[in-house]
């Protein structure tokens, strides 16, 4: 079944996952502040909206993937929000990852208003957006993640209901909190290589199929290797992600030192004007400290 959906928010993930969705036959109307990102998305088919208001008109779903918690809270809650224009019992989809208090908040005030609301962050970055094959944590109700699906499926291959509202944004905590002890990992094992005088790219084949093997050595290694700090996922984002990460431990009075060192390191890429690179330049960030 074709359905027409909004997509709020075409950034670097959000530019493809809408792409997949076009591919797919659905129309799909497209809201963001810069009309130039979207423009390869116009070129595919999309239409081109001024206003959320009128993205959403007449829609049956509504897909955002925005930058920040605030924007989010905005983007529902503003005076040019989902909840003032979107078609009443509309499916709502909040695609970015945020804060799981938020994701609950939202929900409830949703239901009050007769929506339909799922917090579904991702994981697989640039490469999963654009390829359609992202991993989508849902959470929400069981009958809306099953209306949700036939949309869902366009962008992701392993879609799981993790549970009640918020619980698709605590398990992308989890994946972040993995994510951020493995990228130290993975940097620090490179440079180690790179230090005693080895061919990374031969250590890199070497030690991606065996143990050490994860996402980001496979995908991100040799990106660091070649240099290239092109952002699949920006620095400023991921610490974002991990901030949220922390507070939401500290809620739950659990130590999170790999967690804590990695926000750390982070924090001070942003300082030295890094935000805007992808998370991979870690590893730049590593031989300037060297």
């Amino acid at each position: 079944m074709k359905l027409n959906i909004a997509f709020i928010g075409t950034g670097v993930m959000g530019r493809g996952m809408a792409s997949q969705l076009l591919s797919q036959g659905h129309q799909v109307s497209i809201y963001t502040r810069t009309k130039t990102k979207a423009a390869s998305l116009i070129e595919k088919g999309a239409e081109w909206k001024e206003t959320i208001k009128a993205c959403v008109k007449d829609v049956d779903a509504v897909i955002t993937m925005v930058g920040y918690p605030d924007d989010v809270d905005d983007v529902y809650r503003g005076k040019q929000g989902l909840f003032r224009y979107a078609p009443k019992g509309s499916l709502l989809i909040d695609m970015t990852t945020s804060s799981p208090t938020l994701a609950k908040a939202l929900y409830k005030e949703a239901a009050e208003l007769k929506f339909r609301l799922l917090d579904a962050p991702v994981s697989g970055g640039d490469i999963g957006a654009k390829n359609g094959t992202l991993s989508i944590m849902v959470g929400g109700q069981a009958a809306d993640v099953q209306a949700a699906m036939p949309i869902l499926e366009c962008m992701g291959e392993k879609i799981i209901h993790q549970g009640v509202a918020g619980a698709g944004q605590t398990t992308k905590m989890a994946n972040q909190i993995a994510i951020a002890s493995n990228m130290m990992g993975v940097v620090e094992a490179l440079r180690f290589a790179e230090a005693s005088g080895l061919d990374t790219s031969n250590v890199l084949k070497s030690i991606e199929t065996g143990a050490a093997g994860s996402w980001s050595l496979s995908n991100l290694g040799p990106r660091m290797l070649k240099g290239d700090t092109a952002p699949g996922f920006y620095v400023e984002h991921f610490l974002k992600d991990l901030r949220i990460a922390l507070e939401e431990a500290k809620k739950l009075d659990l130590p999170t030192p790999g967690l804590e060192q990695a926000t750390s390191l982070y924090e001070g890429m942003l300082e030295n004007g890094m935000g805007q690179l992808g998370t991979q330049a870690l590893y730049a960030y590593y031989q300037n400290l060297s």
